[in-house]
């Protein structure tokens, strides 16, 4: 890939090595670090530009995950680093307890503002588990103050992954990111996702059906545990974990009137699916479905400040405009002044360019050019909507087997990821399910980088036939 003169010095500030020093000192997130400690080294990253990241070798790298489905700008922008510098001289800090600030006050009118219905009330956050984590706590309270105190647990989907925070981990369905940090916060409970490539046989051939017989999964759980029990059923609108599980026609609008019948919240967690990641500001739009709440992040500010928001409808807020009552739960950042500026600055860029209908007008393309790809014997489903595609890679195409653990093990962490990445392409080789690669650009990119993208994706599962 294209190569850039900029590179950075090999030491630190204190004149030690830099992969010395990450060795010794740098604990990385979800992250083995077994090679690193046995004198490996780790890619350091040290400057983007548009869809390209460069490393501190100056070798540049298609960003095919926009950071960790964050970047939606891309990356370099002037602009967005001139306004947090802007807001950080003017008001670099002030809480958000029981104060505000302008750019906090602007920005949750503009949430607000494209958010469906009656969503209208903004609860910021850091970053998108907090906004999970916010979310079950404010149904629980909400159902408390409505008379109806067992009403606290939560219902989500296999494999779906919902945050790392106590209450978030306990909704996310991954088990091996689970077990080490249990016990759990009490009170969650799983359905089937919408995983169409590996539906029950009988709706092999029906889209539709499979989607009202995932929903009436959700119908079927909340009845057993019993309604007056139930407080939320938290749903991404397309599922990350297990490589991009789009809904099937009908299931939200069913899940919507499972959710009304029985009095239970709909949470649509967009922490990656919002702010033109699908297309739309919320991808709730796109997919036709009203939610009590919605939970975002990542994209809000393009990665350049961290910040996250549980935006809930005005019902929820009801019990809260009266006497004393009080949501006791906040967190020092949330809706940070230089977040909240960067956010408006980046939500302007997304405006101003397009971004949104650019999704909305190259997302077929880019399915049409990783599809491509299914003439490849590893190959077996290509899935996603907007700029947000998984690969799932299989053993046997006819029959659709997958991986064994060791096999998959060796595919993904001990070729795909390191092959994928030397050949110019930044993604996501991930096992958590069956195994898949995972694709998420900048919502700048077009038809050029799809092309980029497939001939590496190519060349590399080619190669990766070998590694079985």
């Amino acid at each position: 890939m294209t190569e850039t003169s900029t590179t950075s010095s090999s030491t630190t500030p204190r004149g030690s090595d830099r992969q010395q020093a990450a060795r010794d000192h740098l604990w990385m997130h979800m992250a083995r670090h077994a090679p690193l400690v046995g004198g490996g080294t780790v890619p350091v990253i040290t400057h983007g530009q548009g869809h390209m990241i460069y490393d501190d070798r100056g070798k540049g790298y298609i960003d095919g995950l926009s950071g960790l489905f964050v970047v939606q700008a891309g990356h370099g922008r002037a602009e967005l680093a001139e306004a947090a510098a802007k807001q950080a001289e003017k008001l670099a800090f002030m809480p958000l307890w029981s104060y505000a600030h302008e750019p906090a006050i602007d920005l949750a009118e503009r949430l607000a503002h494209y958010a469906p219905g009656d969503l209208n009330r903004v609860f910021f956050t850091t970053g998108g588990g907090e906004a999970v984590e916010s979310a079950w706590k404010l149904a629980k309270q909400y159902f408390k103050l409505m008379g109806k105190p067992g009403k606290t647990k939560a219902i989500s989907r296999a494999v779906a992954y919902h945050g790392t925070p106590q209450g978030a981990l306990s909704i996310t369905s991954i088990p091996d990111m689970k077990t080490p940090f249990e016990p759990l916060v009490p009170g969650t409970f799983r359905v089937p996702n919408t995983n169409f490539y590996r539906a029950p046989e009988q709706f092999a051939d029906n889209e539709k059906d499979f989607g009202l017989w995932a929903a009436e999964r959700i119908r079927e759980a909340i009845e057993f545990e019993g309604p007056d029990t139930v407080a939320a059923v938290f749903l991404e609108p397309v599922q990350n974990s297990g490589g991009c599980f789009p809904p099937p026609p009908g299931y939200f609008q069913r899940v919507r009137e499972i959710c009304d019948e029985y009095d239970v919240l709909l949470v649509s967690d967009e922490v990656i699916c919002a702010f033109g990641r699908i297309g739309s500001m919320f991808a709730c739009e796109d997919l036709g479905y009203v939610p009590d709440i919605i939970t975002c992040a990542k994209g809000l500010t393009s990665g350049y400040s961290p910040i996250g928001a549980m935006i809930a409808s005005d019902r929820l807020f009801e019990p809260f405009r009266h006497g004393d009552t009080t949501f006791y739960h906040g967190y020092t950042f949330g809706g940070h002044p230089v977040s909240a500026a960067v956010a408006m600055a980046n939500l302007d860029i997304m405006e101003r360019e397009g971004l949104n209908q650019n999704v909305k007008d190259n997302s077929p393309a880019f399915r049409a050019t990783l599809e491509k790809l299914l003439d490849l014997p590893i190959v077996g489903d290509v899935r996603g909507e907007g700029y947000f595609f998984g690969i799932e890679l299989v053993k046997d195409k006819a029959t659709k087997e997958t991986f064994n653990d060791d096999e998959s093990e060796r595919l993904l962490r001990g070729f795909l990821s390191t092959a994928l990445f030397e050949a110019g392409l930044y993604c996501r080789a991930d096992d958590r399910g069956d195994p898949v690669v995972q694709l998420a650009p900048p919502l700048t990119t077009g038809q050029k980088e799809f092309d980029e993208i497939e001939s590496i994706l190519r060349s590399v599962l080619v190669e990766g036939l070998d590694h079985l």
